[in-house]
């Protein structure tokens, strides 16, 4: 007895069949059509404000890579080159090279966002990525981001590359927090590692040195901090504290500042590495934006033990 013809899988293979025919004969005439069509123009995309690489620089690694491009065939120019030489410029993250059929090549072009610029102990000056990685710092722009400095053994050679210390990666993570949380961008200016690696940030507002210790369990300890910031700083006032210790989990230490006796101030003591500007108007605005935050943000965490610890501070 004959198999019923399966009619629909026929149709299928036909379908696919054609498809992959209509796809063959398609490339075949884009590539007949690059033949004739010259290069008439050459748009360059940098999207952004960071500004650490211009157009001119993109046309000199263009020259440089496949030489003059307008008045060329299509067919005579390597994209794949052009988009691998603007990629290996350090500030370029990712670059899109593509023509239309009108001669237009395009080029757009990502550059990479720092999140933090770091001077380590051997006085070597370079920025961490949004991705992580090192990359130098430019003599067209300066970023404004966190800085850090201290006890930073992290090598830099000078091209893109990925961090090696567990110190380097923590302060990574602590400059990504701290750039994504509209308070804290506000508030922390600086971040030092100390003699015993614990990284220490500097505040705008206040007198303090906030030790963190490392990243770990850092979502915690930044939450705690909060918690601080609404519980005590309004009680006690923001120079109180000489340190913010918040190392320990659910636990916050304080160290109380000097105050001279006859002028009811505190006396101020050098800390090194710190690079921290009187800046009045600064203070004021991050002032209203942290007493705003702790006033409308609901903090949902156990902080019983360590309230209990500021009252009996204060």
């Amino acid at each position: 007895m004959l198999k019923r013809i399966n009619w629909k899988l026929i149709f299928k293979c036909f379908a696919w069949v054609f498809c992959l025919t209509g796809m063959v004969v398609l490339m075949g005439f884009i590539d007949a059509k690059k033949k004739t069509v010259v290069c008439t123009k050459v748009k360059i995309l940098i999207p952004g404000a960071d500004n650490f690489i211009e157009r001119e620089e993109i046309d000199a690694i263009l020259k440089q890579s496949e030489g003059s491009l307008i008045g060329r065939n299509l067919a005579g120019i390597n994209l794949q080159h052009i988009e691998k030489s603007i990629i290996a410029n350090p500030y370029i993250a990712y670059a899109t090279v593509y023509a239309d059929m009108n001669g237009v090549i395009q080029i757009s072009v990502q550059q990479r966002q720092p999140v933090l610029r770091v001077i380590n102990s051997a006085g070597q000056d370079y920025y961490i990525d949004s991705d992580g990685l090192k990359m130098p710092v430019s003599p067209n722009f300066t970023a404004n981001v966190l800085a850090a400095n201290g006890n930073i053994m992290e090598h830099f050679s000078g091209k893109v590359d990925t961090l090696i210390t567990k110190l380097a990666v923590d302060l990574y993570k602590v400059a990504l927090y701290v750039k994504k949380d509209t308070l804290w961008d506000a508030q922390i200016e600086q971040l030092f590692v100390n003699n015993v690696k614990d990284i220490e940030m500097t505040p705008r507002l206040g007198n303090q040195r906030i030790i963190l210790g490392s990243a770990d369990s850092l979502e915690t300890k930044m939450r705690n901090l909060r918690v601080f910031y609404k519980k005590a700083m309004p009680k006690v006032g923001w120079n109180t504290y000489k340190t913010i210790n918040v190392k320990y989990i659910n636990q916050i230490v304080c160290e109380k500042n000097k105050i001279d006796s006859i002028t009811g101030e505190v006396i101020k003591e050098r800390v090194p590495g710190e690079t921290k500007k009187d800046n009045k108007v600064i203070d004021s605005i991050v002032r209203r934006e942290i007493a705003t935050d702790v006033k409308n943000r609901v903090v949902k965490i156990d902080t019983r033990n360590t309230i209990n610890k500021l009252n009996k501070s204060i």
